[in-house]
């Protein structure tokens, strides 16, 4: 693409031509038309002495002194010599030349023959070849008969012209030179506010809002205009842009959710299609066997019925605690905030776990002796430490202790339940909380986990708006949640 020139340059430019152009017309029509104007205004002037001269002739007024005192100085000022003489060549009145000229004057008269009738004027031009001169010439009669000469030199109408000619160019030169300066001085100060514009749009085409247009001292309103306008765009283009960001970001989230929840159903479908294939493949073997009666014996009967049973009652428990994260993570399930007394709670919990516990072997620690009242959903709750002590009964190993206790952190009430057993890996304490993962899947299936109770725990307490977590101590494993402490004045 051709570069363009910068709007400076065009109006310098521009200007310059216009102002030299009219310099120079100026300057040729001085040479072409001002001799002819100025000898038009000379043989006008020449008509106004001889309406003068022959007015005064009617009216008898030649030899008045204030007539001829006006004359001379008409004359003098036009540069016209003027004689008046009757027809026996007696001078009547003379213009402003001395006698000796009036006789030359009165002489070259008698050279031609007056054959102008009475008032009528005649305008000729003759040339002295021994001066070399032009002059014009009124040779005629006046109204009472005298006759008048007058002349004027085209000389002097010539170097009147030539000086002003020169006087012209040198006054156009200066003035081309003071135009130049003045162009460029306006140029500077009308484009330096479009500049500035231009910068604006710039910067804005590149969203940068920060750019403001300032108001020039000498700017034109147009331009201030147009500045204030570009100013208002760019704010309500800052805006624009901000809500259009706003609303990507809000997409792009929905988007994520989306694809986050089309993730989830295609995993929990696998998880519960796997978590459901082997209990259903064991109801429907034991069921084929009792059909097929495989033994006949009412021992056999039994245990076929008790495995059926009992993988069914592992399904309806899935399936329950299925439902209950559905409305959890949903939003379906509200809590019921209130003020209730957290070691009864696990002093509860821990008895209904009592039977659990001892056929396992595990001792289940607790110091009830002292009472701290919390704010939250008393059945969740419950549901949150069932979930933590059924977990750390089914992990318990080695001297198989779980000790439930609390602390106070800061305006919260930590409530811990620890067990004795193997660590949890680093890479799998963030993903414990995870529908369906399991750390170890073979324990997990034996003593009938599905790996949903942590998910219900976290759901809960993101309900609570509280935090839970796990931590890994030396000889077992820790979990915990808080609540907000109720602060009983004694």
């Amino acid at each position: 693409m051709k570069k363009k020139t910068s709007l400076s340059f065009q109006l310098v430019f521009t200007m310059l031509i216009l102002v030299i152009g009219v310099v120079g017309i100026f300057w040729i029509m001085n040479n072409t038309l001002l001799e002819k104007y100025y000898v038009y205004s000379k043989e006008k002037e020449m008509l106004s002495v001889y309406d003068m001269v022959n007015r005064a002739a009617v009216d008898d007024d030649l030899s008045d002194s204030q007539f001829n005192l006006s004359l001379k100085k008409k004359c003098a000022r036009g540069n016209i010599d003027v004689v008046v003489f009757n027809k026996y060549g007696k001078v009547v009145i003379e213009g402003p030349a001395d006698s000796q000229e009036i006789m030359g004057l009165l002489f070259e008269a008698g050279l031609y023959k007056y054959s102008a009738e009475y008032n009528s004027k005649k305008i000729i031009r003759q040339r002295d070849s021994n001066l070399g001169t032009d002059y014009i010439i009124i040779n005629t009669l006046l109204a009472d008969g005298n006759y008048i000469y007058m002349k004027t030199p085209i000389e002097s109408i010539r170097e009147s012209v030539n000086v002003s000619n020169q006087f012209f160019l040198i006054g156009g030169f200066v003035a081309v030179i003071i135009g130049i300066i003045v162009i460029v001085f306006l140029a500077r100060n009308l484009s330096r506010p479009i500049r500035s514009l231009s910068n604006l749009s710039m910067r804005m085409a590149a969203l940068d809002f920060e750019a403001e247009y300032i108001h020039t001292k000498h700017g034109a309103r147009e331009i201030d205009e147009l500045g204030e306008h570009m100013n208002e765009l760019s704010g309500a283009l800052e805006h624009t842009i901000s809500e259009l960001k706003i609303a990507n970001n809000e997409l792009k989230r929905d988007i994520k959710k989306k694809e986050e929840i089309d993730e989830m159903r295609k995993e929990f479908l696998s998880n519960v299609s796997h978590e459901l294939k082997t209990p259903l493949a064991l109801i429907s073997g034991y069921a084929e066997g009792l059909k097929d009666a495989v033994n006949d014996d009412e021992e056999s009967r039994n245990f076929y019925c008790e495995v059926i049973m009992d993988e069914t009652d592992k399904m309806n428990r899935m399936v329950m605690k299925l439902l209950s994260l559905n409305k959890l993570e949903f939003g379906k399930d509200t809590v019921e905030i209130e003020r209730f007394d957290i070691t009864e709670v696990i002093a509860g919990v821990i008895n209904s776990s009592s039977l659990m516990a001892a056929q396992n072997d595990i001792n289940i620690l607790f110091d009830d002796s002292r009472h701290e009242y919390v704010w939250g959903d008393v059945f969740k709750i419950e549901e949150v430490l069932t979930n933590y002590i059924s977990n750390a009964i089914n992990h318990c190993e080695g001297r198989k202790e779980i000790v439930v206790s609390y602390k106070k952190v800061d305006n919260k009430l930590r409530v811990s339940v620890f067990n004795t057993g193997k660590q949890i890996p680093e890479d799998s304490l963030d993903k414990v909380w995870i529908k369906f993962y399991k750390v170890d899947k073979a324990r997990t299936r034996e003593y009938g986990g599905s790996g949903i109770g942590l998910s219900i725990v976290k759901a809960i307490m993101e309900l609570h708006d509280q935090k839970c977590g796990v931590i890994n101590r030396e000889d077992g494993v820790e979990f915990w949640f808080e609540l907000e402490l109720c602060i009983v004045n004694s």
